[in-house]
C-alpha cells in the first residue's frame, strides 16, 4: 500500500508540475504545410488572392509572446473566457468605466489581449498574421499605470490612459524594431516616433507592432495587399481565405477587427488607412497631411503621407487622434496649423449639411440606402459628377519622393545597425536572396532606381498633380456648395490624397458573402471635425459594425 501511495503521489506531483508546461506547449506555434490552403487560394476568382505563401519565412511567432509565458499561463483560459463579454468590442469609454468600478485593471486588459493574440496566432485554422512584434514592457507598463491610478489623488487623465494600442510597423517605438515589413530593417531598433512619444505621455500602452504591406505597399507589382517578408500574409478575419485585407495598414485593420487591441495607428499615402479600414469594417480617419506628425515614421512621400487612427467606433477615433496631436517642429508639413488640432465627439444633427452623392456609385445599394437614410435625417443630398483630374505621373511622384524621403529617414531616424542607406542599397540587399526577401519581386524599387529627376523637375511634377487635383475637387465643392463628399471604401482615395482632403470611412454593412462595405466621407483640409460630426451621426443611425463571426 505504501508503494502504491508513493507512486500515486509521484504521479500527482508530476502532473501538477507538468500541467502548466503542457498548457504552454498547446499554445506553441509550429510551422505547418500550407499547400492545402494555397491550393484553395490558387482557385480564387481574384488573382490578388493567389498567394505564394502565408507565414513569414523569418518570423518565429513563439518569439512574440515567449516573454509573457508565465503571466499568460497564470491568467489562464478561464479568466480569458470570463473577461470576453466585458472586453470584446468594448469602446474606450466602456473599458475605462469597467476599470473605474473595479471590474478590470489595465494589467488584466493588457494580458487579455496578449493571451488572445497567442491563442489565435498559434491556431493554424484561425491565425491572421496581424502582428510583427509585441512590446516586452507592455505588462510592466500596465502595472505602473494601475499603481499610479491607485496611489494618486483623483485627477483628469486622458481617455487613452491605460489603453493597449498597436502601431503599424512603420512607426518607430523604442524596444521593438521598426521594419516596414522589410528584412532590410530587421534590426532597426530606434527611439520613439513623435506620435509614439505623445501616446506614451498621455498614458497609452504600446502593445506591439502590426503587420503591413511591405514598404507601405510601394514595393512590388501585382502582389497581394497585407504581405511583408517580416510578418507574412495578413488575413482578413471576415474571410481568412476569401477576402483581402486592403493595404497598406493591413495588420492595423485585421487586428482591431479581431479585437487584438483597443485601437491601432495606421498611415496613409493614398488609401492605406481607408482601404484596410473599410475591408475590415472599421472606422478609419485619414487626416489632412500636417495635422499629425510623421517624424520617425518610415516614409513614402512627404507631400502626401499622414498617420491616423483605425478603430471600431468614431468615438474611439477621436480619442486616439487627440492623443497623437502636438506640434512637431521637425515636420515641415505641420507649419500649416496655427495650433494643435483637437476633435470632439458629440451629437450633431445633419440639418443644413449638403452631402455630395457621386454618380459613379449610384448602382451600389449600400450607397443609395445610406443616401436615403442621411436624407431622411436632415441632410441635403446633392447629385454630383465625379470630375476628371490629371493623374499621369502619380506613381513617379511617389517614387521620386520616396527616394529622397527614405534616405532622410535612414540617415536621421534609423538605427546604426541598419545595413541600407538608400533605395539603391535596398535593391542590392534584396537581390542577394529574392526568395526570402522579395518573393513577389521588387518592381517599384527597380523603377525608383531608374528615376532621374532634378529637384526642380520633382517640384514641377508635384505641383502639377496636387494643384490639378485641388482645383478639380475645390470646383466640385464650391459649385455644388458641398460640405462633405460621399464615396465608397477607398475608391476615391487618390483624389483626396493629392488634394490633401481628409477622409473618414465608417462601416456601412456587409455583402451577402460577408464582405464589409464602408461609407467614406471627404471634406476640405482641416475639416476633420465636420467629418466626425457627420460620421458619428451616420454610425448612430446604422450601428452597422459586427464582430467577425469566427472571432467572437
Amino acid at each position: 500500500m505504501r508503494l502504491v501511495s508513493i507512486s500515486l503521489s509521484l504521479i500527482l506531483v508530476f502532473s501538477a508540475v507538468t500541467a502548466p508546461l503542457l498548457a504552454a506547449e498547446d499554445n506553441r506555434w509550429q510551422r505547418y504545410d500550407e499547400s492545402a490552403d494555397l491550393a484553395v487560394l490558387a482557385a480564387h476568382e481574384n488573382e490578388r488572392m493567389h498567394y505564394l505563401l502565408l507565414n513569414s519565412k523569418v518570423l518565429d511567432k513563439n518569439t512574440l509572446w515567449e516573454r509573457f509565458t508565465d503571466e499568460l499561463n497564470s491568467f489562464g483560459a478561464a479568466r480569458y473566457q470570463e473577461l470576453k463579454p466585458l472586453i470584446l468590442e468594448a469602446s474606450i469609454a466602456e473599458l475605462q468605466a469597467a476599470v473605474t468600478v473595479g471590474e478590470l485593471t489595465y494589467e488584466e486588459l493588457t494580458i487579455f489581449y496578449l493571451y488572445r493574440i497567442r491563442d489565435i496566432e498559434s491556431d493554424d485554422s484561425a491565425y491572421l498574421n496581424g502582428v510583427i512584434a509585441l512590446n516586452p514592457q507592455a505588462i510592466e507598463r500596465a502595472r505602473e499605470l494601475d499603481h499610479a491610478r491607485a496611489s494618486a489623488l483623483e485627477m483628469d487623465r486622458d481617455p487613452i490612459y491605460g489603453m493597449p494600442v498597436l502601431l503599424k510597423d512603420n512607426v518607430n517605438a523604442e524596444g521593438m524594431a521598426t521594419t516596414a515589413g522589410a528584412i532590410a530593417l530587421q534590426n532597426n531598433f530606434t527611439n520613439d516616433a513623435f506620435i509614439t512619444e505623445r501616446l506614451k505621455e498621455k498614458g497609452a500602452i504600446i502593445l506591439g507592432k502590426a503587420n503591413l504591406s511591405e514598404w507601405a505597399y510601394f514595393f512590388c507589382d501585382d502582389c497581394p495587399s497585407g504581405y511583408s517578408a517580416m510578418g507574412g500574409q495578413t488575413l482578413n478575419p471576415y474571410g481568412r481565405l476569401e477576402f483581402n485585407t486592403g493595404g497598406s495598414s493591413a495588420g492595423s485593420g485585421a487586428t482591431i477587427a479581431a479585437n487584438y487591441a483597443v485601437v491601432a495607428v495606421g498611415s496613409e499615402t493614398s488609401g492605406s488607412i481607408l482601404s484596410p479600414s473599410s475591408a475590415n469594417s472599421l472606422v478609419g480617419l485619414k487626416p489632412t497631411t500636417g495635422s499629425l506628425s510623421r517624424s520617425g515614421v518610415v516614409p513614402i512621400s512627404a507631400s502626401l503621407d499622414t498617420t491616423g487612427p483605425m478603430t471600431r467606433s468614431v468615438a474611439d477615433a477621436v480619442v486616439l487622434f487627440n492623443a497623437m496631436t502636438g506640434y512637431d517642429q521637425a515636420d515641415t508639413a505641420m507649419s500649416l496649423l496655427s495650433e494643435d488640432m483637437s476633435l470632439i465627439y458629440r451629437e450633431a444633427d445633419l440639418d443644413d449639411k449638403r452631402l455630395g452623392a457621386l454618380d459613379v456609385f449610384m448602382d451600389n445599394n449600400f450607397y443609395t440606402d445610406a443616401l436615403r437614410l442621411l436624407g431622411e435625417n436632415g441632410a441635403a443630398i446633392v447629385d454630383v459628377v465625379m470630375p476628371e483630374y490629371d493623374r499621369e505621373g502619380f506613381g513617379e511622384l511617389l517614387g521620386v519622393e520616396m527616394v529622397r524621403d527614405l534616405a532622410l529617414y535612414l540617415e536621421n531616424s534609423a538605427a546604426d545597425d541598419v545595413m541600407i542607406d538608400s533605395v539603391n542599397s535596398l535593391q542590392t540587399f534584396n537581390l542577394a536572396d529574392m526568395d526570402v526577401r522579395a518573393p513577389y519581386g521588387q518592381a517599384e524599387v527597380d523603377r525608383m532606381v531608374e528615376l532621374n529627376y532634378t529637384a526642380e523637375e520633382m517640384e514641377a511634377l508635384r505641383a502639377r498633380l496636387q494643384d490639378g487635383a485641388r482645383a478639380a475637387i475645390e470646383e466640385l465643392f464650391q459649385s455644388n456648395n458641398l460640405d462633405v463628399l460621399l464615396s465608397v471604401n477607398n475608391s476615391t482615395a487618390g483624389f483626396a490624397a493629392l488634394a490633401s482632403y481628409p477622409a473618414l470611412t465608417i462601416p456601412m454593412g456587409y455583402q451577402e458573402n460577408g464582405r464589409p462595405v464602408g461609407l467614406t466621407l471627404i471634406a476640405p483640409p482641416f475639416s476633420e471635425q465636420l467629418l466626425i460630426d457627420v460620421g458619428a451621426r451616420f454610425e448612430a443611425l446604422t450601428n452597422a459594425r459586427r464582430i467577425p463571426a469566427d472571432y467572437q
